[in-house]
């Protein structure tokens, strides 16, 4: 079963829900999150598929963690994403994917991913808020991550910490799928005051 349609629904009502509560126009948003007025509409629609980079940026302007647009709500003291339970945020076209596994609350946004990256595939970023942090463990495979000008390759059991509040990327150079755990580390998410956008 494709579960995507059902994603992008709830992705739609979790924009909408944290835009009205503000009181916020699409408008408004759109000017705070660099996200296009149109973009915003399909999004809350359910008819768009974003990227991470969208979803980042929208998280980022609501002051909320990625978490809170993509995951379904939970009523214990612990969240549990069982196996396969994870939203699929991103999927290249040589068989890569990136699910989001677990991810803790504002102000201290942690987010523990899993990715995987068929041969040849690469996913860029443009790089996240100031003092976002990504721990890099590799699972299977090679992996090559650039951050700024600087590649550094991994192999299997090689782990790596950067800043990625700068351009980043990361790429399987081999000829066999590569699977990571990523831990991603957005600080103080929602704390800074954040002007209200115009009417």
């Amino acid at each position: 079963m494709d579960a995507a349609p059902a994603l992008r629904a709830l992705i739609g009502q979790r924009v909408r829900h944290e835009r009205e509560v503000r009181g916020w126009t699409l408008d408004g948003l759109a000017e705070l999150s660099g996200v296009s007025r149109r973009m915003l509409i399909s999004i809350e629609h359910g008819e768009a598929n974003p990227s991470i980079g969208v979803l980042l940026k929208i998280s980022d302007a609501l002051g909320v963690g990625l978490a809170a647009l993509v995951e379904q709500p939970q009523q214990a003291s612990f969240t549990v994403t069982r196996s396969g339970a994870g939203p699929v945020l991103w999927s290249g076209d040589a068989g890569g994917r990136a699910v989001l596994v677990a991810s803790t609350a504002p102000p201290q946004v942690v987010e523990l991913w899993d990715w995987t990256l068929g041969p040849g595939e690469r996913y860029a970023h443009e790089g996240h808020v100031a003092g976002t942090r990504e721990l890099l463990h590799v699972l299977e495979g090679e992996v090559a991550v650039e951050v700024a000008d600087e590649t550094v390759p991994l192999q299997a059991g090689d782990a790596v910490a950067f800043a990625s509040d700068v351009p980043h990327a990361y790429g399987n150079p081999g000829v066999a799928p590569a699977r990571f755990a990523l831990s991603v580390l957005d600080p103080d998410v929602g704390t800074d005051p954040r002007r209200a956008p115009r009417a």
